[in-house]
């Protein structure tokens, strides 16, 4: 098995002008694909060479093998990032993920509030997330290419590594981390994330801490 690079769910200029096509080729044709093709090298002619992606930063992980784990675990955040964004997203949720917002956060304000200062403040490079742990939902961020806890099933992410929005935006995160809530935050995927947690039946504990549910969910 090879890991290969999934194409982008949309043309690369469908996020324009606030995400440019070209950020969006140079994100996924180069940065994402630089991960896909060093996470193949590290494991061609091992044993992980016939492992998924999710099997192979679960070994890394638990081998302490932080190169191949930064590496496979970037693919893995690149491709759910593309997968939280859609041209026609972003504003008011709607469906179960709109129910669980107004049930943990109050109100959808607060919660986009909270999103923004996640994104904004995280110092550095990395993710910021929308997870669902025990049946509430949760914002929370992570450094580099880190991962949410295995407790926590990951709905959204927003990408805050400066290549996402430097060439569009410059120095102003905040202004890309406001386009992507308003615009393109992918309600539809973070309720077919919610249903498929629930088809999972609170998986055990061994399922990868990668995504917080069965590999089939992938």
């Amino acid at each position: 098995m090879t890991i290969s690079l999934k194409p982008l769910p949309f043309s690369p200029d469908a996020l324009a002008p606030h995400i440019s096509a070209t950020t969006v080729q140079l994100h996924h044709e180069h940065h994402e694909a630089g991960y896909v093709d060093r996470v193949n090298r590290l494991v061609s002619g091992t044993k992980l060479a016939n492992h998924s992606l999710e099997q192979i930063i679960a070994v890394a992980r638990d081998l302490d093998d932080q190169t191949l784990f930064d590496m496979a675990a970037q693919a893995w955040n690149h491709s759910f990032y593309w997968s939280s964004l859609h041209p026609h997203g972003g504003g008011l949720p709607h469906g179960a993920v709109a129910t669980l917002i107004d049930k943990d956060f109050g109100s959808y304000d607060t919660f986009a509030e909270q999103l923004h200062q996640a994104a904004t403040s995280k110092f550095g490079s990395g993710w910021a997330w929308i997870v669902l742990q025990s049946g509430r939902l949760y914002v929370t961020a992570t450094s580099n290419a880190d991962l949410p806890s295995e407790e926590q099933i990951p709905l959204l992410v927003i990408d805050v590594w400066e290549h996402a929005y430097y060439m569009d935006h410059q120095y102003r995160r905040a202004a890309y981390v406001g386009a992507v809530i308003e615009h393109f935050l992918n309600w539809e995927f973070a309720n077919e994330r919610l249903r498929l947690a629930g088809e999972d039946n609170r998986a055990p504990p061994s399922r990868l801490a990668t995504n917080g549910l069965s590999q089939r969910v992938i």
